[in-house]
């Protein structure tokens, strides 16, 4: 198959990140329907908790970094926790935010149900939550639910790795946490373009959980039962860093086509190395700072000016473009 024969269903509107330019950094302003507490025309000023996933993984941390930053700049204390995915630490982290009569709250959650009674419970206490990178499965609680577009980006992507082929191919596909919407939404948009080539069988779908081990273990049994498989689509850059190592590990480098999304470090590295083929760049920084300026645009004015669901545009990094790569954008 040719890259020639592609019929794109998505359409990359630009580059990603606080370093490089967006097509639509932000939806156009309109009214939020959430009416968290806040004092009118207030001084900035008091603390932002910042609560994210382990910063262990590249991702995580530069969200972190990103948002401490900001709110510091505009005049904030900080701290910065992490609820390493797990749904009751990240309802305790919550409960301390309350007790210390945090400002606002800015979230990378835990899972997009099990968030919801801790988020609410921060709302009724006064304390407006701005969620990055994942949604929950409710609207009118957060005051602003502010996420990469992953369909747009996880198209890029399979578009990308479907060209890699020349003919029939199989291909295996490691999936993310199923608590976190994103792994769904990313998953269902690889289908959605990989579908229309019927030539390219999925062999094997298998869920690593957004970790890099785990996606070294799981490969490793996947490459005895298909040694000559040809691609390996992963729902993170950890999960395909992870099936990178493994490939190596079997002696395959080179005869096995890897594809990721996030658009961490690593990952851009390995594709100038030449292991991995592609990833989706995340405007993880951006984003971060989106929450917090929309944070602190509430705590001045007591209302804000964007909507609660907003959808920022990825950009895939290939080959093509790795050396323009700056911490989660492009310069």
């Amino acid at each position: 198959m040719k890259a020639a024969a592609l019929t794109l269903s998505l359409v990359a509107l630009g580059a990603c990140g606080s370093d490089g330019d967006t097509a639509e950094s932000t939806p156009p302003a309109e009214e939020s329907t959430s009416e968290p507490a806040a004092e009118p025309a207030a001084e900035a000023g008091g603390l932002i908790a910042i609560i994210t996933p382990a910063v262990e993984n590249p991702f995580f941390k530069a969200e972190a970094d990103a948002a401490q930053a900001e709110a510091e700049r505009l005049g904030y204390d900080t701290s910065v926790t992490s609820h390493d995915d797990d749904p009751n630490k990240q309802s305790e982290l919550i409960d301390a935010a309350i007790s210390q009569q945090a400002k606002a709250i800015v979230l990378d959650n835990a899972g997009a149900d099990a968030s919801i009674g801790p988020i609410q419970k921060a709302v009724d206490a006064g304390i407006p939550v701005f969620l990055i990178d994942r949604e929950i499965n409710a609207s009118g609680i957060a005051t602003a639910q502010i996420v990469a577009n992953n369909a747009q980006g996880a198209a890029l992507v399979a578009e990308e790795f479907v060209a890699a082929f020349d003919g029939p191919a199989t291909y295996i596909e490691l999936t993310g946490k199923e608590s976190d919407t994103n792994a769904g939404v990313r998953s269902e948009a690889y289908a959605s373009v990989i579908s229309q080539f019927p030539d390219l069988e999925r062999v094997a779908v298998e869920t690593a959980n957004w970790s890099q081990d785990e996606a070294f273990t799981k490969m490793e049994t996947l490459l005895q039962r298909f040694p000559d498989v040809d691609g390996v689509i992963a729902g993170n850059d950890t999960m395909a860093l992870g099936a990178v190592a493994a490939i190596e590990a079997a002696g395959l480098t080179g005869e096995v086509v890897v594809a990721g999304f996030d658009g961490s470090p690593d990952a851009v590295q390995a594709i100038k190395d030449g292991t991995m083929l592609a990833t989706g760049l995340q405007p993880a920084v951006l984003i971060s700072e989106l929450a917090v300026q929309q944070a602190d645009e509430l705590i001045r004015t007591g209302t804000t000016t964007q909507p609660e669901k907003q959808s920022i545009d990825c950009v895939l990094i290939n080959a093509d473009n790795a050396d323009r790569y700056t911490l989660f954008g492009l310069s």
